[in-house]
Parts: C-alpha cells; structure tokens; sequence
C-alpha cells in the first residue's frame, strides 16, 4: 500500500514536468498555425490552443472530448473538427476507433 502511494508519487511529478514541455510546444502550435497560413477567427484559434493545451501532438481525441472540453454542442465540434482537418492542423488516426484525431506535426 505504501509503495503505491509512493509511485503516484513519482507520477504527479511527471505531470508537472509534462506540462513544462506543453508550455515549450505552445510555441510550436504558433509556428503550425502560421505555416498553414489559415485565417482562423480569434474564437477558433483560441478553440485551437485550448486543444492542443489538452491533447499535444501524440494524444487521439473525437468529437465528444472536443465538445466537453470546448462546451460546444456536436454540430459545433463536429465543424471544428472539419475545418481544422482541411486546413491540416490536425489528422484522422486509425486504430484508436471511429472518428478520433492528433494535431499533425
């Protein structure tokens, strides 16, 4: 039981190391932004960021981790998500069931 206690431990503290490296890759989610050259409005850049924030380039999420984490209704999301494919910010992934998505690199 201790040594359990112990590893969550160790793992909170990789969280707070994770989220340095989220802080390093916001810079990153800009550059991607202004590559693509995409005239986003300033609603769904903030959407964006609030995304890539959560899920960084290796985490798969779908409409309805877009919808709760952006209080947006399915059509909402499900448009997000849309836009955000043909302006190549993000790509459909396989292998994680229907429907799932990753920021591209």
């Amino acid at each position: 039981m201790n040594e359990e206690k112990v590893d969550i431990g160790d793992t909170k503290v990789d969280i707070e190391n994770g989220k340095v490296d989220i802080q390093d890759k916001k810079v990153d989610i800009d550059s991607v932004l202004s590559e693509k050259g995409s005239d986003f409005s300033v609603k769904t850049t903030i959407h964006i960021h609030r995304l890539f924030e959560k899920f960084g380039f290796d985490e798969v999420f779908g409409r309805s981790a877009v919808m709760e984490l952006l209080e947006l209704k399915g059509s909402g999301a499900s448009k997000l998500i849309s836009n955000l494919v043909q302006a190549d910010i993000i790509e459909p992934v396989s292998g994680h069931g229907k429907g799932k998505y990753k920021f591209k690199k």
